[in-house]
């Protein structure tokens, strides 16, 4: 079930691109296995035309492994952090699971489209639209909440050094290590003087 649904999801976004059919035929009969540790093992392989996706253990000629939503952040902008962080391991042909990544990235479903093809353009219009304020709605409750949290650390608690007094620090600590520069270099000349004379 999960591998058909998957398999329809893909093959429905390389019809509108021409560079993920071109990078599908490049990559026929090459497969890569996508694997979330104890739940899931899925093998995505490329015919040339269309990519077939099974669940099985066959070998694949790349396999990436790693949590669930560091396997979705791959097909995002943060896929290298990801990676050199060590969230997802690749083993196997790298190149080839980069180029499955970049594949991955140009059929990457719209959620609004999917949904429109069940309920209709405008029902999935306006879901699209109170899904993406919600999460502007939540992002900005988030950051309201962390810099409470920090200011309430920082003046109630004193736990934390508030922005201004760590500023205030750093910009002294710059202070006296000119001071102690200049100091070094006024010492090393007179030494040289001394030692002239």
């Amino acid at each position: 079930m999960l591998s058909a649904t998957l398999e329809k999801l893909l093959n429905r976004g390389l019809p509108r691109s021409p560079r993920a059919r071109q990078l599908c035929a490049a990559l026929a009969g090459r497969s890569v296995a996508i694997v979330v540790p104890d739940i899931v093992r899925v093998r995505v392989t490329s015919t040339g035309q269309t990519l077939a996706v099974t669940q099985d253990d066959a070998p694949a000629d790349a396999v990436i492994s790693g949590g669930l939503l560091s396997l979705l952040a791959l097909t995002g902008e943060s896929a290298q952090t990801v990676i050199q962080r060590g969230e997802v391991s690749i083993s196997g042909d790298s190149e080839l699971a980069q180029s499955f990544r970049e594949l991955a990235q140009l059929l990457r479903p719209d959620p609004e489209e999917e949904l429109s093809l069940l309920i209709g353009d405008v029902p999935a219009h306006q879901l699209g639209r109170l899904a993406r304020l919600g999460a502007s709605l939540g992002a900005r409750m988030v950051d309201t909440t962390l810099r409470n949290l920090g200011e309430y650390w920082a003046h109630e608690r004193g736990d934390l050094v508030s922005r201004n007094e760590g500023e205030q620090f750093l910009r002294g600590v710059d202070a006296l290590r000119e001071g102690v520069d200049r100091l070094q270099a006024r010492l090393d000349l007179l030494a040289q003087r001394r030692g002239a004379s």
